[in-house]
């Protein structure tokens, strides 16, 4: 145990470290890390245990600063117990690992990229529920900011914690008044914010969040609580600095030179304090080995994508306990309950939450494990944020979005992802991954599961003939050639559902001596733009790509900006408008991406 004392000379040491490192960089946000540092330095030196010379060690307690803008005191409690030797006066320049907010990319003991708000509790909650599979009695703690409580993803967040009864997951909430422009919402009234987060189920506490003892004290019963414990700490932003403290207009203003050595003034300078960091009771593990699946289909089965993703989920899990399956209550849609039937424990109910399921998958695979989030693709547009910063972190899972385009038929516009190619063709690092057949969504699942970064699987909801013998071979950044002949005028790239549209276009213009070949473009990110030029050119110099999707960042606008120069005549269908409900056959017809659509733009491509 530290003595309190050296407790509250630690706090003075991070504010200082906080209000110098920012004056030198110019930027940050000192006022916001002055508010926390009795809490951080009860945290980092006295409460968590962390082995200070592995970042990764999984029995680790873990830290997220969802209230990211405080990056500056972060750095300076892992530069103060050692877990990193840069200096603080590098903040925020060029080559420097400590960046304006927190990033996974340049330090290890950060897990979580945090700086767009609201975030952070879920992912906390993927930690937490990693370290209770692993059977591990690592803690998780998320320090949030009062203005992050006006994001409704952490309300997502309160209710999945308690509903899962995740006694090693410790929420502080840093209250200290004053948001960006002004007073935030609930101010200073702490009841209110009680009422609230009891009403959650969380064992909830209110206590002066500048008192070290109140501190100390409140982390001693949160460990010993059979809930979530949320931490209501009443704060003042600025605090120990009488020009700043509780003062509106500092948010993002760091100190001049003058302002800096008036402040250091009242704040004490003292010595760093030698203190012992509580090293965690690791356990020995063995690496867990990846198993593949393999498919078993017949060549005359129909079955959908969205069920063949399903029945490779489960056999996923099955054989390979690091994988975990993720829903937002659809999982008899996505077919992700199958897992259920064999694995239940490796299954996660997340109810309607997407943003809530895309974090907590992040935070279950910062702890190793392999999640598969799915959802209707129409509804991952709403967790674009948390996909975003899931890339900045990152992350290392799979998302499976089920019912994408107009052929899921009569459930209407607001049930069909006519925008999901596009939101995840703009996320750093993705994999887009595209089957057309129960063979394809098989493996390319198993192989999603090795590879790194956000990876993307967009499913059907219609049943597809089987189009590959079980053993075929699926790499990413490749495509498929199933019709090809020195004949062909024109090349048809179909991918999902418009590829048996394309086959059967084909076949009926074959039989009027119209050669085309057909190409599955199962992988739309990467993209092996040399392959296809070289391909088309010795096949009539001619393209016509359809797609289940709406132009913009879509397949065809992929395709065309990387052949631009290429001397390759392009062609796109794609779904235009709002649709409307009816019979998938209907609405492929109404948008012309269907055989009929294709055969006429074939004739009509001189």
């Amino acid at each position: 145990m530290v003595d309190k004392k050296e407790l509250v000379i630690i706090a003075d040491i991070l504010r200082r470290d906080s209000i110098v490192s920012t004056t030198i960089a110019g930027s940050g946000h000192p006022t916001s890390c002055l508010s926390c540092a009795e809490i951080l330095s009860v945290l980092f030196f006295d409460e968590m245990s962390y082995d200070v010379k592995n970042a990764l060690n999984p029995d680790n307690d873990e830290f997220i600063l969802s209230k990211g803008h405080a990056a500056p005191i972060l750095y300076s409690a892992l530069f103060r117990s050692g877990c990193i030797d840069y200096g603080l006066s590098s903040l925020r320049k060029l080559n420097s690992p400590l960046q304006g907010h927190p990033m996974p990319s340049s330090l290890k003991w950060i897990k979580v990229a945090t700086g767009s708000l609201g975030q952070g509790l879920s992912a906390g909650i993927g930690m937490a529920l990693a370290s209770k599979m692993r059977n591990s009695s690592s803690r998780t703690y998320v320090l949030l900011g009062d203005s992050e409580l006006a994001e409704g993803s952490n309300y997502e967040a309160l209710q999945l914690a308690s509903k899962y009864n995740l006694n090693n997951l410790c929420a502080i909430v840093d209250i200290n008044r004053l948001g960006q422009r002004g007073e935030t919402m609930v101010g200073h009234n702490i009841d209110t914010y009680k009422k609230r987060f009891l009403s959650f189920g969380w064992n909830t506490i209110s206590i002066d969040g500048h008192s070290i003892p109140q501190i100390y004290n409140t982390f001693s019963k949160a460990r010993i609580s059979k809930k979530p414990t949320i931490i209501l700490a009443k704060t003042y932003k600025g605090k120990g600095v009488s020009f700043l403290e509780n003062k509106e207009n500092w948010h993002g203003k760091v100190l001049n030179q003058k302002e800096m050595d008036s402040a250091l003034k009242e704040i004490p300078d003292e010595n760093m304090p030698k203190v012992k960091i509580k090293r965690p009771q690791s356990k020995k593990t063995n690496p867990i080995k990846f198993t593949h699946i393999f498919p078993n289909y017949l060549m005359d089965e129909q079955i959908s994508t969205r069920e063949a993703y399903g029945i490779a989920l489960a056999k996923l899990t099955e054989k390979n306990p690091q994988v975990i399956a993720l829903d937002s209550e659809v999982s008899n849609s996505t077919m992700s309950e199958k897992v259920k039937e064999k694995t239940p424990e490796q299954f996660i109910e997340t109810y309607i939450a997407e943003q809530n399921m895309i974090s907590i998958a992040l935070g279950l695979s910062k702890k190793g494990f392999v999640p598969f989030a799915s959802t209707f693709s129409a509804f991952l547009s709403r967790a674009h944020d948390q996909i975003r910063m899931s890339a900045l972190s990152l992350g290392n899972f799979t998302i499976c979005g089920s019912h994408s385009g107009v052929s899921i038929g009569q459930d209407g516009a607001s049930q069909m992802g006519l925008e999901d190619i596009a939101l995840f063709r703009s996320i750093p690092n993705s994999t887009i991954f595209y089957p057309s057949d129960a063979v394809s969504t098989e493996k390319l699942v198993s192989l999603s599961a090795t590879l790194p970064n956000i990876k993307y699987i967009r499913t059907t909801r219609q049943k597809t003939k089987i189009l590959y013998q079980n053993d075929e071979k699926f790499l990413p950044g490749e495509f498929k050639t199933l019709k090809s002949s020195t004949k062909d005028r024109v090349v048809l790239i179909g991918a999902g559902i418009t590829l048996h549209e394309c086959l059967k276009a084909h076949d009926e213009l074959k039989k009027q001596n119209i050669h085309t070949s057909v190409i599955d473009l199962y992988c739309i990110k990467p993209f092996n733009s040399k392959k296809l030029i070289d391909f088309a050119k010795k096949h009539g110099n001619k393209l016509i790509i359809v797609e289940d999707h709406y132009k913009a960042g879509g397949i065809g606008e992929m395709i065309s900006s990387a052949l631009v120069n290429s001397g390759i005549r392009i062609k796109s269908l794609h779904v235009s408008g709002i649709p409307h409900s009816g019979q998938p056959s209907e609405l492929l017809h109404m948008h012309k991406i269907d055989s009929r659509g294709i055969i006429e733009e074939v004739r009509s491509f001189n």
